[in-house]
């Protein structure tokens, strides 16, 4: 064995952060306001009707809404969002910007905001995916507990996914890690950047799940003023 200590030469680089806090301030009123968007997602619920026709109403009947999420219309407009969505662009460009991006000639907007709600007869679920065309993404917690699902991050590098060796311990975090995942509370942020895989394993249905979740573009300043010398 070479008698070297590396960790004292060892240097890392291309890190994917993650960046999750406690933020209660919006909690209440967001969670308020979201029941409206939440029940309106049911009521317009679509493969509830096609359930029905497919498998017969005894059949749809039991299994009842097992296995759905329950989205909301996008929510980037709505007044009653006005302060949280200022503070979600705020905190994204501050990450940006602590990155290295240069965001002297961007402007952030957000391309998706919605608020979303797992089936309580359990098996909401999403599988692996990201948000292309975006920068940062994130989800607000509003009711999850340490019964509900929660979210998964993938290793985004395919280079290092295909030629990953077997680790000696897959429930310690290492460097060779290739999914990591968050145990929320109501009012946990986390924000990331959008190329990142993320997940959310099948829900079992124990107690209420519900987030908002948001996708920001950065966008070059010069093509928002062509848009706007059109519009004029």
């Amino acid at each position: 064995m070479i008698n070297i200590d590396l960790k004292s030469f060892t240097e890392y680089f291309f890190k994917s952060p993650i960046y999750a806090f406690q933020k209660e301030n919006f909690l209440n009123k967001i969670n308020k306001v979201s029941d409206k968007y939440i029940l309106e997602a049911k009521n317009n619920n679509k493969i509830l009707i096609d359930r029905e026709k497919t498998w017969g109403k005894k059949i749809s009947k039991q299994k009842k809404d097992h296995g759905l999420v329950y989205h909301s219309k996008s929510l980037i407009n709505e007044t009653e969002f006005l302060e949280f969505n200022n503070f979600v662009i705020d905190i994204s460009k501050n990450i940006l910007d602590i990155q290295g991006f240069d965001l002297t000639n961007y402007t952030l907007y957000f391309t998706e905001l919605w608020v979303q709600e797992f089936s309580k007869t359990g098996g909401g679920n999403h599988n692996t995916h990201i948000h292309s065309d975006n920068h940062i993404s994130g989800f607000y917690f509003l009711k999850c507990s340490d019964k509900t699902s929660f979210p998964i991050f993938h290793d985004p590098r395919p280079g290092a996914v295909m030629t990953k060796l077997p680790q000696k311990n897959t429930q310690n975090i290492t460097i060779v890690s290739d999914m990591i995942n968050y145990k929320p509370t109501p009012g946990t942020f986390v924000f990331f950047n959008s190329y990142l895989p993320h997940e959310f394993p099948v829900d079992n249905g124990i107690d209420n799940f519900r987030f908002v979740h948001f996708n920001i573009q950065a966008i070059k300043n010069e093509i928002l003023n062509k848009d706007l010398t059109k519009s004029k």
